[in-house]
């Protein structure tokens, strides 16, 4: 037995019980469950139109550049026209994501290559899991579908986002990944983005790609 269980076996001793009463654990997730939310700030609380105008406007503000698609089959030629227009090589790496490989890629020239960066790529395409109008955020979920290290490594980062997945705020994308992964399956880490790279520390002077890629684009998907 470890420190940690001889420590809980001692508190259920006391209290008189075993831990796997049905009751008792009934009681402990009406309280999560009915558990009063924090403050959330009125900015992100619109719906519809507004909320994508919303979000495209704080990505933006944070050094982002935005594009919007009309379905999932546009996306190909939107990151290739993105590529050739910033002079970049025609070249992506990305992950395992369905979304992604059932995107048309074929109709382009880009040179497409799989799996987690080891530190070489240039440019990589993630799918991100939802956004945040509130600040322009985008949550990325870990795993092979979406490698972390497409987050951090590339210069240049992609990510694509379903419009339906923007929400006003951050405590409905953490019900999102609550609802959609449940207890004992959760992502191992779920990283926030909010704009490219960037640090002030050096005499306050902004340095873009101080920890992670120059660039951020975001394709927003209307229809997926």
């Amino acid at each position: 037995m470890s420190a940690r269980d001889e420590i809980f076996a001692n508190i259920r001793r006391s209290l008189g019980v075993k831990g796997n009463e049905t009751i008792r654990k009934q009681i402990v997730q009406d309280r999560l469950e009915r558990a009063p939310r924090g403050v959330i700030p009125t900015r992100g609380q619109v719906s519809g139109e507004e909320r994508i105008a919303l979000f495209k406007t704080m990505a933006e503000a944070s050094l982002a550049t935005v594009t919007e698609v009309s379905s999932a089959a546009d996306v190909p030629q939107s990151i290739a026209l993105f590529l050739r227009d910033h002079n970049l090589p025609a070249t992506l790496r990305m992950g395992d994501d369905l979304r992604l490989k059932a995107m048309p890629w074929g109709e382009t020239t880009l040179e497409i290559s799989h799996g987690p960066s080891e530190g070489g790529d240039l440019n990589a395409v993630s799918h991100a899991f939802g956004g945040v109008a509130e600040t322009g955020t985008l949550a990325m979920i870990s795993g092979p579908e979406n490698p972390s290290t497409l987050n951090f490594l590339p210069d240049n980062h992609i990510i694509v986002v379903s419009a339906k997945d923007i929400a006003s705020d951050y405590e409905s994308v953490w019900n999102r990944v609550r609802f959609a992964f449940g207890k004992g399956s959760m992502p191992r880490t779920v990283n926030w983005i909010t704009g490219p790279s960037r640090s002030g520390d050096i005499e306050q002077t902004l340095l873009l790609g101080a920890h992670g890629p120059r660039r951020l684009h975001v394709v927003v998907v209307r229809e997926q």
